[in-house]
């Protein structure tokens, strides 16, 4: 250790110097309290010998200063004074020694006390460890090793804020194993978490710079942000994660789709961050997602971030779909349903910014569309819009735009829902 011994005189400083060396650590001095302060400025120390009666500051005085200077890092000091009542030895512990010894201090004495603080600096420097380790798996996934969601959405948010200050481009990629849940069924739990780990490791050999951030979203759903990354960049890695998934080459014999466990990826990039939240971003991956595994699996989809809002079209009437579908295409990016089950798994899934149904349509098990969104929880905040004549009794009640429609009604409803 490197033992700092504060002491103004030269006979002391020189007897304990010697008792500190032949204890077998490093002893650096200073002649007073002034001194102490200047070299700590520059050299850090493991522990501290104090001298209470000192010329200009003394040892009480330059403690308190050391405290303050050290903040939280704790080093432990011994004072050395020849003053012995009870109230010296309170003012030395109310300004921060840990012990307190009366001089004169044999060598047997000041190499114990240099050994117990050892003892418990070595103590605190375990506790630090152990603080830090339990921390850091605070911010992991048990299984995979990388950010959980918590702590990829705090990172990510950083990173977003980053973004909008330098103007950058921004990408966000949504990974989900396909068919994961047949594998799991099928070769089970052990094997589907050695799948997920090897998944982990293939999206984690495609990502090369450290400010690059990848998370476990769920179960099997990954996410990464691509700081500085436009649509071209969000491509080139979500076809690298395709690729090292591919190459792991980790059978999937009921998987519907490939004889090998795939990955869909869905991206959404973003220009510029003003106008938008993290929470868009990746809402807007998470739809392209939906796409991926929806035209197949095994494949990727990288949507830019533009004005255009998502709109989700759920009418059973094929002639409505499309009329209302022309009207709007020029304003927003359309997906249409037939059935309310389906446009209940559209919203779900996608969480689109404005719903327009029929205010009719039922679940198969008979529950109107409109109440089953209003009470989901990734859908109840959901601007609705119904399409079609309200007849008595109504179900819950949303704004309306009756059959036959014109045009200009519908666009113009349409825009006040989504605050445009």
């Amino acid at each position: 250790m490197k033992i700092l011994l504060v002491e103004d005189s030269a006979t002391l400083r020189h007897a304990m110097s010697q008792y500190i060396v032949e204890a077998g650590h490093t002893a650096l001095v200073a002649e007073s309290g002034e001194q102490a302060l200047q070299l700590l400025e520059d050299t850090p120390v493991d522990m501290i010998i104090m001298d209470v009666e000192m010329p200009g500051l003394n040892g009480f005085e330059t403690t308190t200063l050391i405290r303050e200077w050290l903040g939280s890092h704790w080093i432990p000091i011994i004072f050395v004074t020849g003053m012995s009542d009870d109230e010296d030895y309170r003012k030395g512990i109310e300004a921060g020694g840990d012990d307190y010894l009366i001089k004169p201090v044999s060598k047997m004495i000041i190499t114990a006390k240099i050994r117990a603080m050892e003892r418990i600096a070595d103590m605190r420097d375990q506790l630090n460890r152990l603080n830090q380790e339990l921390e850091a798996l605070s911010q992991l996934d048990s299984l995979t090793q990388i950010l959980n969601r918590r702590t990829f959405n705090e990172e990510a948010q950083k990173q977003w804020l980053l973004a909008g200050r330098k103007q950058t481009h921004t990408s966000v990629l949504m990974i989900d194993v396909d068919h994961f849940k047949l594998y799991n069924d099928h070769y089970g739990h052990p094997a589907g978490d050695r799948c997920l780990k090897s998944i982990t490791e293939a999206i984690r050999s495609c990502l090369h710079r450290p400010y690059d951030l990848l998370g476990r979203y769920g179960g099997e759903e990954f996410v990464v942000l691509l700081p500085d990354t436009d649509t071209a960049g969000a491509t080139r890695v979500s076809q690298c994660i395709k690729n090292a998934v591919a190459k792991a080459d980790i059978a999937h014999e009921v998987s519907p789709s490939a004889e090998r466990v795939t990955v869909s990826v869905g991206g959404a990039s973003c220009p510029q961050t003003s106008g938008y939240s993290l929470e868009d971003i990746i809402k807007a991956a998470d739809r392209a997602l939906y796409r991926a595994k929806h035209s197949g699996r095994n494949q990727y989809k990288i949507d830019e971030m533009t004005a255009h809002r998502t709109v989700v079209i759920a009418h059973p009437d094929d002639d409505v779909q499309q009329l209302a579908s022309a009207c709007l295409q020029p304003h927003y990016n359309l997906i249409t349903a037939d059935t309310a089950d389906e446009a209940l798994e559209l919203a779900l899934n996608i969480r689109p910014d404005l719903l327009i149904l029929s205010p009719h349509m039922r679940d198969s098990g008979g529950r109107f569309l409109a109440d089953r969104l209003a009470q989901a929880p990734r859908t109840r905040a959901t601007p609705q819009l119904y399409l079609g004549h309200v007849e008595e009794p109504p179900p819950t009640q949303r704004p309306s735009v009756n059959l036959p429609f014109e045009a200009e009604e519908l666009v113009k409803m349409a825009g006040q829902l989504l605050g445009g």
